[in-house]
């Protein structure tokens, strides 16, 4: 797939750039409603955390993954009832926090290699993610194609050094108050 239009919606990066470096395998249904970088009033973007909040289900697929995945996973630091119907657990990225800074930074292109192999392969090679993000990764590539779509000279683009915006620190916020004697994990 190419790319033939600028991807304009704001996409929470911390969903493209972190969960995948998780090396949770993609197919399953359990999937996080959504990724933050931060929590208000608990988690600063500075420390290094990806906090991901999973609808809490009953079913055995969802039971044996967070058995399985979620409990035990190395990064996990975390695992909390927020409400009835939610379930936040939060992963320690202070083994990369360079890589992570470059991230919440958006200096993608700064990303140690093999992480942006991961981030990248994590997404279906024939899939439109894929390509995006493998744009915004290795720039290089795609400074020709942009600054055409986007009506620009392509040494601008390269002064700038990086085909998509930093994370919306404000829209990577959660603010959920926690449901007392509800921590797990931590």
């Amino acid at each position: 797939m190419a790319i033939d239009a600028l991807y304009k919606s704001y996409f929470q990066k911390s969903k493209i750039f972190l969960y995948p470096l998780l090396d949770i395998r993609r197919g399953s249904s359990v999937v996080p409603e959504q990724t933050y970088l931060s929590w208000e009033g608990y988690v600063n973007p500075e420390d290094a955390k990806l906090i991901a909040v999973y609808p809490k289900r009953t079913d055995a697929e969802y039971m044996n993954f967070e058995k399985f995945v979620l409990l035990k996973h190395s990064r996990a630091t975390d695992f909390i009832h927020i409400n009835d119907s939610q379930v936040l657990v939060t992963f320690d990225f202070s083994d990369i926090k360079e890589d992570y800074m470059h991230i919440i930074n958006g200096r993608y292109n700064q990303i140690n290699i093999k992480l942006k192999r991961t981030i990248r392969d994590f997404f279906e090679k024939n899939s439109g993610n894929y390509v995006y993000v493998d744009s915004y990764l290795f720039s290089e590539k795609y400074f020709s194609l942009y600054a055409n779509l986007l009506g620009v000279s392509e040494n601008l683009l390269r002064e700038v050094g990086e085909l998509c915006s930093p994370p919306d620190l404000e829209k990577e916020n959660l603010i959920a108050e926690v449901l007392e004697n509800n921590k797990i994990l931590g």
